[in-house]
Parts: structure tokens; C-alpha cells; sequence
């Protein structure tokens, strides 16, 4: 969603000239104390970027009935400040390439100063609870409202981080009708479907097939996720394809260099966004100069389990922090460091076989490995000796491959196996197992809802911003 923001801005260097740029983000809100690492040492710039599900605009004037209406806010019935979009976008310091990373909003995560929570209630929830201990104090309506959305953004800032690896510099933030008014700005964004929708929670009513969308019914577009086959991993790949698309459409057609465009972005913008206050945006675009648009690809975060319930029965988004490191680690371009050794999980094939006698527990170990980036051969059931406990076999007890994959499975022992060609991992699985895929192990992902045990989702392929024409999607 806020990518159109930078998207815009790199589009004006190019075409409108540094002065018009100026002019562009001269009136945007700017906002302090958020924790942010600010510097550059790690060699990219890592920008989060926030769709605010806001009732307000940037500036904290309320919308008017006719735009909440348009928004179609209320869907789901929630209001406040829930983050529903988050994307982190990592621009190396050459600016030659990005790489846009979204987070599903009820990811499960470990909130600072509140415990487990759904990553889309770290603001909100901070805020409201920072406000409130702030007003029994006596402080000030007016200043305790300003510290606790501080403290709020500062949340989620820090959820992120911890929850990625990677230190975010800036911050950017956009609400529901920021989305609006920036596609408009545009002139349309187009899409495509497979099949025709018909949802009205969102105001989703399309036909299948490439269209042109305007700003309310593209926000309908992006923010549908009932009815639809992954539910909200589908609305996150329409978000991304969305944004890929209005990419490509800027920066090739240069939409922008319209004065009557230029002043309607930058309405738009002076309006609805809002940017950390240490973030020197024209030096910044400076650096984008050479950005074309193939060069920005969108992933997704590795989600272990899609509809899980926490003891309270809460549906949330499950993710394993270690998994989500290794992911956007390897996405960046770094290195795979959390996993031993420093092994790429995509460059191990793992067979694996079930001894155990409980029926399916091979095939459910294989897709948590899956869903963790690891490839898996051979998934069968055992059919040599007896086996009495877990383990990892490799044709040396310090293969790295091997160790990464007993790691990766609660942490097996890992044991020579004579006659194993070098680099080849077996994996046996006894009844004493009880690590990702088994019962009382991590769960991953079943689309009915109707069972326990969860199948995996793996990461989307990635999509970019250099294709020729919008990318077709559920």
C-alpha cells in the first residue's frame, strides 16, 4: 500500500525535477522518538511501511461519514488503530534494487511490553493501554494522546525488528483513505482476477479479468480476505500484486509528470502519510536514481500454521521467529545465520520416513521442513529394522545439511550411517517424536478448518514490479 508513496517520489525524479519534489513532501506529517536504528551500517536502508486502519487522517482530523462509508472500515468490525497492512522494504545503500517483505496482520507474535499478541494489535493495544495508565496520572487529554501513539508506533517498530532480525531505519505510515486518494492521484491501478467476486463486507464486486481500478474500489480490492481460498495469505498477494503493478505503471509510463497530477499526489500525501522526522527523503531519492521497476520484488513471510487458535480461542496467524529470520535473511540477500552452521536451508534434500507407526507423521514432518525452506525427497514409511528413537542420518555425525535439519526438527540427533553418500540426510521417526509435525509438535496449516494438524503454506513465489501487464490473482 505505501509503497505507491516511494514509488511517486522516485517518478518525480525523473520526471518533475528536484524542485517538484521538494514541493511533494514538504507537507508531510513528521514524527519523533520511535526507536528507529537511523543509520546505514548493515548496507541497505530498511523502511517500515504501515497501512493504518484509521478513522482519521494524518494529521488527526476525523474523516467525514461519506469517506468512512467509501472505506468500507468496518468490515470486519474493527477500528482504531490496527495496522492493517505491514511491509518491510530494504533499499541497499546503492539503491539499486528493493526488496519489499509483507507480514500478515494476525501473525502470533511476542509483543514488547505485552506478551503474545496478533502483530496488528501491537500499536493499538500499546496506545490505548500506554493512554490510559497516562490519564490516571491526571496528564494532559491532548499530551497523553501524543505519548501514547509514540509509544505505540515504538511497539510495533520493535515487534518487527524482533520479529524479522533486521533493524528498521525509517518508518512510513498511510491511512485507509491515504490508499484512496493515492490511486486516484494515479489515474487507476489495473488488476486482474481469475474469477469473478462478489463480497460485500469489503465492497469487492469485480469480474474476472484485467480492469482498471479507482482508488475505492481498489482499497475494496486489496482489503477482501473472506471467501477466498487462503484467506488472508490471498489478500496479502493482492496487496503485493496491487502495489507491484502501480510500480511498473509510475515508473514506465511516467504518469506523473502532469502538473494536475503532481498537486493531486501531493494532496494525497500531505494529507495521509506520515514519516519519521530523522528521514531525509530527498537525499534518500537521491540514491533511487537508478531504481527501475523490475527491480522491486515483493515476498511474504513463511507462516507455519494459517489458522491457528490460542488457549483462549483467538484465530491468529502462527510463524516461527527463527524460520521468519532465516527467510527474510536469505530474501535480503544475507546470510542464512540462524540456522547451524550457516546452511541455506533450500540447498538440503532431506528424505524422510516414518517408523513411528502413526499414520502420516512422515508427510507432516516433511512439510513443516518445507515450510521452513528445507526440500524433502523420499517420504515413506520405514522399512528397515526397528527403530526406538528420532533421529538424523548422514554419512558423518557433523554434517552441517544434516545438523540444520535436526535443528529444524526440535533438535534430533544426528548419526553416522555407514554406506549414506556424503551430503545425503535421512530422517527416521520413531513414536518418541514430538517436534514440528506431530501431534504435540508445531502445527501447520489446513485450509477446511476442520483438523488439528495443519498442512504447511509455503512462501509465494516472488512477485516484481518489472512485468508487462497486472499479474493474475485469486
Amino acid at each position: 500500500m505505501l509503497t505507491a508513496v516511494i514509488s511517486a517520489l522516485v517518478l518525480t525524479v525523473t520526471g518533475l525535477g528536484w524542485h517538484s519534489v521538494d514541493q511533494l513532501v514538504s507537507g508531510i506529517e513528521r514524527i519523533g522518538n520511535l526507536g528507529l536504528g537511523g543509520d546505514k551500517a548493515d548496507g541497505a536502508t530498511d523502511i517500515l511501511m504501515v497501512g493504518i486502519d484509521s478513522r482519521t487522517d494524518a494529521h488527526g482530523n476525523s474523516l467525514t461519514s461519506r469517506e468512512l462509508a467509501m472505506l468500507h472500515a468496518g468490515d470486519d468490525g474493527e477500528g482504531g488503530l490496527n495496522t492493517d497492512t505491514i511491509v518491510l522494504i530494504r533499499v541497499p545503500n546503492n539503491g539499486s534494487s528493493a526488496t519489499a517483505i509483507s507480514i500478515p496482520r494476525d501473525s502470533y507474535v511476542d509483543i514488547p511490553g505485552l506478551g503474545m499478541g496478533k502483530i496488528n494489535s501491537a500499536y493499538g493495544v500499546t496506545k490505548a493501554t500506554t493512554q490510559q495508565k497516562l490519564m490516571d496520572k491526571g496528564t494532559d487529554p491532548v499530551e497523553a494522546d501524543r505519548q501514547s501513539t509514540a509509544a505505540g508506533r515504538q511497539a510495533l517498530v520493535k515487534t518487527v525488528a524482533n520479529l524479522t532480525g533486521i533493524t528498521v531505519d525509517h518508518y512510513a505510515e498511510v491511512g485507509l483513505v491515504g490508499f484512496v486518494l493515492l490511486t486516484d492521484s494515479v489515474g487507476g491501478v489495473e488488476v486482474c482476477l481469475n474469477n469473478p467476486v462478489d463480497e460485500p463486507l469489503s465492497g469487492a464486486d469485480f469480474p474476472a479479468g484485467e480492469q482498471k481500478l479507482a482508488g475505492a474500489q481498489a482499497l475494496s480490492f486489496v482489503r477482501q480476505r473472506h471467501e477466498l481460498p487462503r484467506g488472508d495469505l490471498d489478500r496479502i498477494v493482492r496487496q503485493q500484486v496491487y502495489m507491484a503493478q502501480l510500480v511498473h505503471q509510475v515508473l514506465s509510463a511516467r504518469t506523473l509528470t502532469s502538473p494536475s497530477r503532481l498537486k493531486d499526489l501531493s494532496d494525497a500525501v500531505g494529507r495521509t502519510v506520515v514519516l519519521d522526522d530523522g528521514w531525509d527523503v530527498l537525499s534518500f531519492l537521491h540514491e533511487l536514481q537508478d531504481l527501475s521497476g523490475g527491480q522491486v520484488k515483493f515476498e511474504t513471510i513463511p507462516v507455519k500454521d494459517l489458522n491457528g487458535w490460542t488457549e483462549n480461542g483467538e484465530s491468529v496467524v502462527r510463524v516461527d521467529p527463527a524460520a521468519v529470520h532465516r527467510y527474510v535473511a536469505k530474501a535480503v540477500g544475507g546470510d542464512d545465520a540462524p540456522s547451524k552452521g550457516g546452511v541455506d536451508p533450500s540447498t538440503v534434500t532431506a528424505d524422510v520416513y516414518n517408523a513411528s507407526g502413526t499414520a502420516g507423521l512422515a508427510a507432516q514432518a516433511a512439510q513443516a521442513l518445507a515450510a521452513k525452506g528445507f526440500r524433502t525427497g523420499t517420504v515413506d514409511n520405514w522399512i528397515g529394522g526397528p527403530i526406538q528413537s528420532s533421529r538424523v542420518l548422514a554419512a558423518s555425525g557433523g554434517d552441517a545439511r544434516a545438523r540444520a535439519v535436526a535443528q529444524a526438527l526440535g533438535g534430533l540427533p544426528v548419526m553416522a550411517e555407514s554406506g549414506l553418500p556424503e551430503g545425503a540426510v535421512r530422517v527416521v521417526l520413531a513414536t518418541d517424536y514430538a517436534g514440528p509435525g506431530s501431534a504435540t509438535g508445531s502445527a501447520t496449516f489446513d485450509f477446511s478448518g476442520s483438523s488439528t494438524t495443519a498442512t504447511p503454506v509455503p512462501p509465494a513465489p516472488p512477485i516484481d514490479a518489472g512485468t508487462n501487464g497486472p499479474k493474475c490473482v485469486n
